[in-house]
């Protein structure tokens, strides 16, 4: 008598990521969509089980703004315009609404799910040829689908908080410097990702670890 096959399980995945950039700051207080960039990346997951997954991901993104239309009135007579290059190192947990994965239907395995992601990290910017850094922290949503047993596809939309004026290297157009924690710099990541799984886990005792 043969033994039902099992599915494999996975520990990594690995993959890229390719989206549009927003920014919602100084320059533009508005629609963060209205001078869209463009964000390129990579990512390593690790699948801790099927609802919980820690991620890293390494973006170069590019962002821009113009005061040109901006409601507010400035002080200063001409339009502020900048466009920013971007590097941007995220550590996330991400939280599946639903037993993401494939195997026996006792676990309930679905093969899409929507997510939550929440994290650290730390981002650089050259702007005008200034070089600056800060740390910045990401949270968005997300959603999963599996397309065979170790391919993935999956969005996602994260808007990203950072703790210094690095993007468009403005205090404030209104010549008010603002504190550490109270910024008006963001900007966001909507991508489109392909990823692989890989490193099988072992299977003990029907039990997979």
């Amino acid at each position: 008598m043969s033994l039902p096959t099992v599915a494999q399980s996975y520990k990594y995945d690995i993959g890229g990521s390719l989206g549009m950039t927003g920014y919602f700051g100084d320059a533009n207080n508005g629609n963060m969509w209205k001078r869209p960039g463009v964000t390129i990346g990579g990512l390593f997951r690790y699948i801790h089980n099927s609802r919980w997954a820690f991620k890293a991901n390494l973006n170069a993104a590019t962002v821009s703004g113009d005061s040109k239309n901006i409601q507010n009135k400035y002080p200063q007579t001409e339009p502020y315009k900048f466009t920013s290059t971007l590097v941007d190192l995220g550590l996330t947990a991400e939280f599946n609404f639903l037993n993401f994965g494939s195997g026996p239907r006792y676990k309930n395995y679905k093969p899409i799910s929507p997510y939550m992601v929440a994290g650290i990290g730390f981002v650089t910017s050259i702007c005008d040829g200034h070089l600056a850094a800060s740390f910045m922290v990401p949270v968005g949503v997300g959603v999963k689908y599996k397309l065979k047993q170790r391919l993935n596809l999956g969005f996602e939309f994260t808007m990203r908080k950072e703790f210094s004026d690095c993007i468009d290297q403005l205090s404030d157009l209104n010549g008010i410097k603002h504190s550490f924690a109270k910024n008006t710099d963001w900007y966001s990541f909507a991508m489109f990702t392909v990823s692989y799984e890989f490193g099988k886990r072992c299977v003990r005792c029907n039990h997979i670890e």
